[in-house]
């Protein structure tokens, strides 16, 4: 006998990501200016955006703590936990207007080993994003 998950309760996507930011007004406006989209809901914690089916919620890490209790909000600088990819056409050109924007890369643009070409940028939350073909 076969045990079968019944999948229809499942999730079929994310809705939202919500990343704890030190700095709501200077990362806010990295991501007007960065990524070009307008903030769809916000108040004096959060600023929300939306990336096509997905919201970006950034909250200050002193409202984070409520949200997340018993768990702690981890300080920026102890090391990234997650990346978040976007996809693009042309990394090497979306590189050019990124540092137009005046935003570092990390790394790349490159080609890596499974097959796509990527570069990597942090916003001033220290999340990491990366920009792939």
């Amino acid at each position: 006998m076969t045990d079968t998950v019944n999948t229809s309760a499942w999730p079929t996507g994310i809705s939202a990501i919500t990343l704890f930011v030190d700095d709501l007004d200077v990362t806010k406006r990295f991501y007007r200016e960065v990524f070009g989209v307008p903030v769809v809901f916000e108040d004096d914690n959060s600023a929300v955006f939306e990336f096509g089916n997905t919201l970006i919620n950034l909250l200050r890490t002193t409202a984070a703590t409520e949200l997340i209790e018993p768990a702690r909000v981890a300080q920026a600088d102890a090391g990234s936990r997650l990346q978040l990819t976007l996809p693009v056409d042309d990394v090497d050109a979306m590189c050019k207007e990124l540092a137009a924007r005046g935003v570092t890369l990390l790394n790349g643009p490159m080609d890596r080993p499974w097959g796509i070409r990527t570069a990597g940028f942090r916003d001033p939350g220290g999340h990491i994003w990366e920009i792939a073909r």
